[in-house]
């Protein structure tokens, strides 16, 4: 994270009252539905990790000769039995985001979309977990080395892949049609010196009423992301300032970064993994049996690099919003997309520190806003206070 933190292109935030941009009843609201929500969400990894301790402790029955063979059912099923485990807790978070408007989709729809996430990850653990015995069995003290790189591949491989194939089973991608929002993609995309790939307009609308925009793909399948919703709720200038956003992750090869930061953290991390996974499962040849202490492993390996992770995510989220500003030179509607986004999403404009440093991939509202009032500072602009 040290070598690959952005060191240039930031703009130092200025300190913000959160009540100056947001009402009393906004944060209530949004700390009243968010702050249980992510208790549910770390209840169900807690009852997936359970679940795993318990497979750990009375490992199933494997039966004698093809470890590799038998291994892939074992793979699929422990994929789908540590899903089935969370699911009511899943189910019980999305009725919460029924009740406050969040979520549209329809229970129907909801449980077709949990059943090909789950068959996609059946299929994907089907394969990967015969892989992991295989190198276990023959590199019962390196397989970690590797494995490091199975890991690397296969991210980069879903990271080039996910937006043609997987994609496209959830979700609509229209390519945006000719029009101001076009314009504004391609102007700006020129100005910011850069390569853009296809804009797509997704049917996020069809699950919630949240708005956002994302930059996924390598190469042939890099494309800019903006939902429907963005669209239809947002300004002009404001849905603007969301390209220059994600034009700067292109500009600046944020995709390409977040890769080599798995490559840089892969080795220690299977490394420490390999270790876990020894001893909680003993150094027997491995088969079918050490699949659960292997997966709790990676679980809590996954789960100490994700806070690492979130940092350098969090940097990189700063920068690109300095940079959506010097592009666009616009920090009102900044400071209104933020206002507005706070209330459409109903997130926390100023979550506890400590939740922030362990678990945000971006910075809360209120510092995104601080943001554009050092932009406005140092450009001899005023930002006045306004309420949501």
């Amino acid at each position: 994270m040290l070598v690959l933190r952005p060191s240039e292109g930031l703009i130092e935030p200025d300190p913000v009252d959160v009540q100056e941009y947001f009402s009393h009843d906004d944060i209530a609201r949004a700390r009243r539905f968010g702050r249980p929500q992510l208790a549910l969400h770390a209840l169900g990894g807690l009852v997936q990790a359970g679940m795993l301790t318990a497979l750990v402790v009375h490992p199933p029955r494997v039966r004698p000769g093809r470890p590799l063979l038998t291994s892939v059912p074992a793979g699929a099923g422990l994929s789908a039995l540590v899903g089935l485990a969370s699911l009511p807790l899943s189910a019980l978070a999305r009725r919460r985001a029924l009740s406050v408007g969040l979520a549209t989709q329809s229970w129907r729809g909801w449980l077709a979309d949990v059943a090909k996430t789950s068959a996609i990850e059946m299929g994907l653990a089907g394969l990967a977990a015969p892989a992991g015995v295989a190198l276990m069995r023959r590199l019962p003290r390196w397989w970690w080395l590797p494995g490091a790189g199975v890991v690397v591949a296969g991210a980069s491989g879903m990271t080039l892949l996910a937006p043609v194939l997987m994609d496209p089973l959830f979700n609509r991608y229209t390519p945006l049609p000719a029009g101001p929002t076009r314009e504004d993609v391609l102007e700006l995309a020129r100005r910011a010196g850069v390569e853009v790939g296809e804009v797509y307009e997704v049917d996020a609308s069809r699950r919630t009423s949240a708005a956002n925009a994302y930059v996924s793909g390598l190469g042939p399948t890099k494309r800019v992301v903006l939902f429907d919703t963005l669209l239809e709720s947002f300004t002009r200038e404001e849905t603007r300032l969301v390209v220059a956003h994600e034009l700067a992750h292109v500009h600046h090869r944020d995709v390409w970064r977040g890769l080599l930061q798995l490559a840089l953290v892969a080795p220690a991390g299977m490394y420490a993994a390999a270790q876990l996974t020894r001893r909680l499962a003993g150094s027997a040849p491995a088969d079918a049996s050490t699949l659960p202490a292997l997966a709790l492993s990676l679980g809590v390996v996954s789960a100490a690099i994700g806070s690492v992770s979130s940092a350098l995510s969090r940097r990189m989220e700063s920068r690109a919003d300095a940079y959506s500003l010097r592009l666009t030179g616009e920090p009102e509607p900044f400071v209104a997309f933020e206002q507005r986004i706070v209330k459409q999403n109903l997130s926390d404009p100023d979550p506890p520190r400590w939740l922030t440093r362990l678990l945000a991939s971006h910075p809360p509202a209120v510092e995104r806003i601080g943001i554009a009032r050092a932009y406005a500072r140092l450009e001899a602009r005023v930002t006045p206070p306004s309420r949501a």
